[in-house]
C-alpha cells in the first residue's frame, strides 16, 4: 500500500495530469513546454481576476479626461470635423454675420428715438404779494399803506368854499348839516395824499364821533365849544391848527376864513410828532363790482337843506360810479377840475336837532349819530335798504340788510349823507 495517501478523486503527483476543458466551447492551446492541469476552483478563480482586470481597463478608457484642451487641440478638432476646403468658408461667413450684426445694432441704437433728457428740478421761487386791499377803500394798495395813520380833514362847503381841493381824493367822506343849513365834510385820508386840501373849517361832535371809528387823526381849525370839549374828553387825536399853525397855510385868492389849507403829507409828520403811529380800525366789507344789466337806481336826489346844498347823482355805467352834482352843477374837484364819482353813496336817516345852543351862545347841528336808523346804499345802479348802526365813540359804522347781514360795498371812494326826515330820498331807474 502505498504512503501516499490522497483524496478521491485528485490524480497522483506522478501521473500526468488530464487537459483542462474550455467549458466556453473554446479550445485551449496547450502549453508547449508543460501541461499544467488545474482545478476546477482554480479556474474559476482565474477568470474571476481576468474579468476585474477588464472592467478596470474598460472603465479607464470610458473616463473623459478633466483637462481643458489647448487651443492646437481645438483647431486640430475643427480641421478633422470641418470638410477639406470648406473651413475658410465658414469662418469668414462667421465674421460677416457678426460684423452685419454689430452695424445693425449701431444703426437701429443711433436712429430709435432717444428718450427725453431728465428735466432739472426747478425750485418755485415764492413771490411775495406787492399790494393789498386797503382797509380804508377795499382798493389794492402798497404794503405799507396801511399802516399809515387815517387822517380826517373838515372841510367847508359853502359857496365861498366851492370847488374845494383833495374831496375827490379822499376815499371816504361823510357829509352833513353844520349849521344854518350850510353842509359841511369830513373827508378820511390813507390811501392817497394830496398836497393841497382844503378850506379847512371847525369841529362838530358827530363828526368827531365818525373818526373816531377809524381811529383817525382829526384836523380842523377851533370848532363848536362842545366839540371842542369832547375832543379833550374823547381822547381824539388832535389836529387842531390853533395849536399847531404850522401844518396849515393860508392863501390869498380867498378871503377868510375860508382860505386855510393843508397837505396830508404834512399833516402826516404833524401825527408822528404825536405819537399817533397808524391806526387800528373796521374797514367795510367789500366785494367785486357787480354793475347791474338793467340799473334800477340811474338817479339819486337827496334833500338837505334847499337847493344849494341839496344833492344829485347820475349814474355812470362806463365807470361804475355815481357822477355828483351840488346845487344844479357838476361838484367839481379844484385839484383835478374833474367831477367828484363815488363807487357808493349812502344815505343815513338820522335825527337832527337844528339850532342847539352850545356855551358861546351860538346855536349848531347836532345829529344823534349813536344808535341806529334806515339807511339807503347805491352802487352798481341799484340800491339795497337797510339798517345803519353805530354802537358807540369808537365803534365804527355798520350797514345791515333786512336779513340783519352785512351789506357789503363796492372798493373805491363811499360817499355817506346823513340825512333826516322828513327831508327825502329817492332814486329813479
Amino acid at each position: 500500500m502505498d504512503s501516499d495517501i490522497r483524496p478521491a478523486g485528485q490524480p497522483s503527483p506522478t501521473e500526468p495530469k488530464p487537459p483542462v476543458r474550455n467549458t466556453d466551447n473554446q479550445k485551449t492551446e496547450p502549453d508547449k513546454t508543460e501541461e499544467v492541469f488545474k482545478t476546477p476552483d482554480e479556474v474559476a478563480a482565474e477568470q474571476t481576476l481576468r474579468d476585474a482586470s477588464m472592467a478596470t481597463k474598460v472603465s479607464a478608457v470610458a473616463k473623459p479626461k478633466t483637462s481643458k484642451p489647448t487651443s492646437e487641440g481645438w483647431k486640430q478638432k475643427l480641421k478633422l470635423s470641418w470638410p477639406p476646403g470648406k473651413r475658410e468658408y465658414i469662418v469668414g461667413g462667421i465674421i460677416l454675420v457678426l460684423v452685419a450684426s454689430i452695424i445693425s445694432f449701431l444703426l437701429v441704437h443711433n436712429n430709435s428715438p432717444k428718450p427725453p433728457p431728465a428735466k432739472a428740478k426747478i425750485t418755485k421761487k415764492v413771490v411775495k404779494p406787492t399790494t393789498e386791499p386797503s382797509t380804508l377803500s377795499g382798493l389794492p394798495v402798497a404794503l405799507d399803506v396801511n399802516k399809515r395813520t387815517v387822517t380826517g380833514v373838515m372841510i367847508e362847503n359853502s359857496i365861498d368854499a366851492r370847488p374845494q381841493a383833495g374831496l375827490s381824493q379822499a376815499m371816504v367822506v361823510f357829509e352833513a348839516v353844520a349849521e344854518g343849513g350850510v353842509t359841511r365834510f369830513l373827508a378820511l385820508f390813507q390811501d392817497t395824499s394830496p398836497d393841497n386840501v382844503g378850506p379847512v373849517r371847525s369841529a362838530r361832535p358827530y363828526y368827531i364821533q365818525w373818526a373816531l371809528g377809524f381811529d383817525a387823526g382829526y384836523a380842523h381849525v377851533g370848532g363848536s365849544a362842545d366839540g371842542l370839549a369832547d375832543i379833550k374828553t374823547w381822547g381824539v387825536r388832535d389836529l387842531d391848527q390853533f395849536a399847531n399853525s404850522g401844518s396849515y397855510h393860508r392863501i390869498s385868492a380867498r378871503a377868510a376864513p375860508h382860505n386855510v389849507y393843508t397837505a396830508i403829507s404834512t399833516l402826516n409828520q404833524l401825527e408822528a410828532s404825536k405819537g399817533y403811529n397808524g391806526s387800528k380800525f373796521t374797514g367795510f366789507p367789500r366785494k367785486k363790482e357787480a354793475p347791474a344789466k338793467v340799473p334800477t337806481a340811474k338817479t339819486i336826489d337827496l334833500t338837505l337843506s334847499g337847493p344849494i346844498y341839496n344833492v344829485h347823482y347820475d349814474y355812470s355805467a362806463a365807470t361804475n360810479s355815481y357822477n355828483r352834482v351840488e346845487g344844479g352843477a357838476p361838484h367839481l374837484d379844484a385839484n383835478t377840475n374833474a367831477q367828484i364819482s363815488p363807487k357808493v353813496v349812502i344815505a343815513m336817516v338820522i335825527p337832527l336837532s337844528n339850532g342847539v345852543l352850545d356855551a358861546t351862545g351860538a346855536y349848531y347841528s347836532n345829529y344823534a349819530s349813536i344808535g341806529s336808523g334806515p339807511v339807503s346804499i347805491f352802487q352798481d345802479g341799484t340800491v339795497t335798504t337797510g339798517t345803519w348802526t353805530k354802537a358807540d365813540n369808537t365803534s365804527q359804522i355798520t350797514f345791515t340788510d333786512a336779513s340783519s347781514k352785512p351789506i357789503k360795498l363796492n372798493p373805491g371812494q363811499t360817499w355817506l349823507t346823513a340825512v333826516s326826515l322828513p327831508t327825502k330820498i329817492s332814486y329813479a331807474p
